[in-house]
């Protein structure tokens, strides 16, 4: 990407779901980095804009920039050790909603493709069997809508853009994705329709099990 092309919104400026001494948590929109990029151009970011709140804010997971929904980050480094275990221990739930071109071939099911980054042509990344990383995600078909679905997806690890290429791997590419779909499937939207519906973590104190939920704009 261009850094000159990149816009990201504004209104608001910071949509927070919740708040407490240990956590911060957005309603990241489409179009708006997680985290800051590397040229000054693209530094306004969700963690960037989080920090001018509090300086002590960080990330403990990301969103591509074109996924809009629930954004976790932490305001205390002991919280930030502790939601980050969780994460790479796969002690979190996390759910998505997507509108794909076509239909799965089966209403409900999983999808289990190793993944790894496809390097001539990154950041796209590519099924491969040989030195892909294990990866799992859950699906479930909501509504089946002309030429494309709404589904909800559960995804069981965290690989970058696991469900775009997942979904992609079954002939449902997500509508408007600009990396992986392509004609009327990248046409059907401006956007990319891929929303972080549900998070669930354990408290980093408490252990109390919290659910955060961005309500889907699509």
């Amino acid at each position: 990407m261009n850094p000159l092309d990149y816009q990201p919104p504004v209104e608001p400026w910071l949509d927070i779901l919740y708040q407490d001494k240990d956590l911060l948590v957005l309603n990241k929109p489409a179009g708006l980095l997680s985290n800051p990029g590397r040229d000054p151009a693209m530094h306004d970011s969700a963690e960037s804009r989080a920090k001018e709140l509090n300086p002590y804010a960080e990330l403990v997971h990301r969103l591509d920039m074109d996924t809009s929904g629930v954004l976790l980050l932490t305001l205390r480094k002991k919280a930030e050790r502790a939601l980050k275990i969780q994460f790479q221990e796969r002690q979190t739930r996390k759910v998505y909603r997507a509108r794909v071109w076509g239909c799965p071939p089966e209403l409900e099911g999983e999808i289990n493709l190793p993944l790894i980054c496809d390097w001539p042509n990154r950041p796209l990344q590519k099924v491969c069997f040989e030195t892909g990383k294990p990866s799992l995600t859950r699906y479930r078909v909501l509504k089946q809508e002309g030429p494309t679905s709404l589904l909800e997806l559960y995804p069981l690890t965290g690989r970058s853009h696991q469900l775009r290429v997942h979904l992609l791997s079954v002939g449902c590419p997500i509508l408007g994705d600009r990396f992986y779909a392509s004609g009327e499937a990248l046409e059907a939207s401006s956007r990319l329709l891929l929303h972080a519906l549900e998070l669930e973590v354990g408290h980093p104190y408490s252990g109390e099990r919290l659910l955060f939920t961005a309500p889907c704009p699509f």
